[in-house]
């Protein structure tokens, strides 16, 4: 069996660091907010290269505190894309503010820049685009009618550790960038966790109160907040994984460049690479009118894939009918039907990526 992702190896890879990291949080004593959460934030800042990191309970968390901290709530409107984990509309309204949908870019399925500035209201407070596969959002494009409209930019960068835009690492470019750590994610714990960065002191100690019942002292709260705190184990489990989360990334691009090498001579559309950013990977999706039937026969190969996403959020039962901007998303629901994510995580042998690739040329051949 050839497993679209698997969390079991990574932690297999790393079983000896990670146990070792587990027992000293155990036998310490102090599970929640103490030094391996002190040390990881550190080290995860100095990483994306940003002043501060605040670790949360999720990467949906994570949106959700950074929204309360730019003040964003009830009556606010803030702009992201509908070709998403539900995550980043949920964390929205879990704000209280309303989604507003942006149409995705035919070549990238990022937020398409030229689809902005048309639905900006003097209700609309931020934009989150969501950095997706691996690849980073068109930030220059994004940044640019932000600050022309004085709107707060929230990066969800759930999908890129470790990626570049520029020089600069995804995550060091909004007001508030957010992360989750997912087990599945490029860097991922071995439970639920997230983290929230920015170079702004005084958004970071807001996001500090928030996540801990807004206590600046023990049972004092100084604003109104809840619990969202990344525990002892999950920190010192990260803070192993981020050591060699550039070489892992590294893999993923080995990976991904044997699938171009040999599946760009195929019916499939393979990713498109931006301009000026790296991708790593955390999906290598392929595009093709022949989803359905190419998914069922891997898996009938005993060869896993994924859709990412396959019913956009505006389309869901929760959501339908009540998103603004949902009427205008020609891109984001015809890529719904073509989009298929083959087997990438950085454990892949080579031996289940040409049989990965020999399955898709059997296919297209058939």
């Amino acid at each position: 069996m050839v497993h679209f992702s698997s969390p079991k190896a990574q932690y297999t890879s790393h079983k000896a660091e990670i146990e070792a990291a587990i027992m000293e949080t155990l036998n310490s004593g102090w599970y929640i907010l103490g030094e391996q959460s002190k040390l990881f934030e550190k080290e995860f800042a100095d990483y994306i290269g940003v002043k501060h990191a605040v670790g949360v309970g999720s990467g949906t968390e994570a949106l959700h505190v950074a929204l309360a901290a730019l003040g964003i709530g009830p009556g606010d409107e803030v702009l992201t894309v509908s070709h998403t984990a539900v995550a980043t509309v949920a964390a929205i309204e879990l704000s209280g503010a309303s989604a507003v949908l942006v149409d995705i870019e035919e070549a990238h399925y990022a937020m398409d820049p030229s689809k902005i500035e048309s639905l900006i209201s003097p209700k609309t407070k931020a934009i989150i685009p969501v950095h997706i596969y691996g690849l980073p959002a068109d930030l220059n494009q994004i940044l640019a009618i932000a600050k022309k409209h004085h709107l707060k930019v929230i990066e969800d960068c759930a999908q890129v550790h470790g990626a570049r835009y520029g020089d600069r690492r995804a995550g060091s470019f909004g007001d508030i960038s957010c992360f989750s750590f997912y087990p599945t994610k490029n860097l991922g714990a071995i439970g639920d966790g997230g983290a929230v960065v920015t170079n702004d002191s005084e958004l970071a100690e807001r996001m500090r109160l928030i996540r801990e019942y807004g206590w600046a002292e023990r049972y004092i709260s100084h604003l109104a907040g809840w619990n969202s705190r990344l525990d002892e184990i999950q920190a010192a489990v990260l803070r192993v994984k981020l050591g060699t989360l550039d070489a892992d990334n590294s893999r993923r691009a080995c990976i991904a460049e044997t699938y171009d090498k040999h599946l760009s001579g195929t019916r499939l559309e393979i990713p498109v690479k931006r301009d000026g950013a790296s991708h790593v990977y955390h999906l290598y999706v392929v595009r093709t009118k022949d989803r359905d039937k190419l998914r069922a026969y891997l898996t009938d190969r005993e060869i896993g894939t994924g859709i990412h996403y396959p019913v956009p959020i505006h389309k869901q039962k929760a959501y339908v009918g009540r998103l603004k901007g949902a009427e205008r998303l020609p891109v984001t629901e015809r890529v719904a039907n073509e989009i298929l994510s083959l087997p990438m995580y950085p454990e892949l042998s080579d031996e289940d990526v040409a049989k990965t690739i020999q399955a898709v040329i059997d296919f297209h051949n058939a």
